[in-house]
């Protein structure tokens, strides 16, 4: 396909499932349950950070976390007592337990109470007109705070390699501006234009059949090499073409 025959083809995908069915199966329904700003963006932190494996099980974990804090994330990060933290030890998704649940928990309520929230960390640390150093500053203050070593592991950093999928995928979910309901653009002080796709086996697969990736693993550099690529596409709106390959793979097998 010619770049413009690429671009015909995905912005009609992107049309496809770029709309409130996508809801019904995807994590982004956590962030959806919640009408405060605080709420939906740490539902949608806490969300992102499990969102691996199977979807249907990643969304009753999500659920069951959410029960946990009472169904008011950001009461309970604020005013938790160490009762409070205790309910939370027998959580577990995968890899991710009580253990990791509780400091989040806790760092958390130290980046609202020090940093002036998530959309203010992650704001103040674009450079080159990217979210990755950003992400990259941002683990630095959420393990700031004395934290168990085993908790590192569910924060990626760009910057030592990582594709960062899941919180990619958290950032589209707080920027970008999606007139179609299933992104939540709550956070106006960071452009779209910045994001970067959440590259994962299924948007990596996809990619390369299309000739977006040419390396081989799904790291940072292959997610440089697609964003390079989207942006050519759509520089205000890049990441809508997640919705495109990401469909592609998982809906159609591409």
């Amino acid at each position: 396909m010619t770049q413009t025959e690429l671009k015909e083809f995905l912005d009609n995908k992107v049309i496809q499932y770029n709309n409130r069915n996508f809801i019904e199966s995807d994590p982004v329904q956590i962030p959806h349950l919640f009408t405060k700003k605080e709420d939906i963006e740490i539902a949608g932190f806490l969300a992102a950070t499990i969102s691996w494996g199977k979807r249907p099980m990643i969304i009753k974990n999500c659920l069951q976390m959410m029960d946990l804090l009472g169904n008011t994330p950001h009461d309970f990060v604020m005013h938790h007592t160490q009762e409070d933290l205790e309910k939370l030890a027998n959580f577990k998704h995968r890899t991710f337990n009580g253990i990791d649940l509780q400091f989040f928990i806790t760092s958390l309520k130290n980046i609202y109470t020090n940093y002036g929230g998530l959309e203010q960390v992650f704001a103040k640390n674009i450079s080159n007109n990217s979210l990755q150093p950003a992400i990259h500053e941002f683990k630095k203050v959420f393990f700031k705070i004395p934290h168990p070593t085993r908790t590192t592991k569910h924060v990626s950093d760009p910057l030592k390699g990582s594709a960062a999928k899941r919180i990619n995928m958290f950032l589209r979910w707080m920027v970008r501006q999606d007139k179609l309901g299933v992104d939540l653009g709550i956070w106006k002080s960071i452009s779209p234009a910045y994001l970067s796709c959440p590259l994962d086996v299924h948007t990596g697969n996809v990619g390369r059949k299309l000739g977006l990736i040419t390396r081989k693993q799904n790291d940072a550099k292959a997610l440089l090499e697609l964003d390079n690529n989207l942006r050519k596409l759509d520089a205000k709106d890049p990441i809508k073409y997640d919705f495109a390959l990401f469909g592609l793979g998982v809906f159609e097998g591409f």
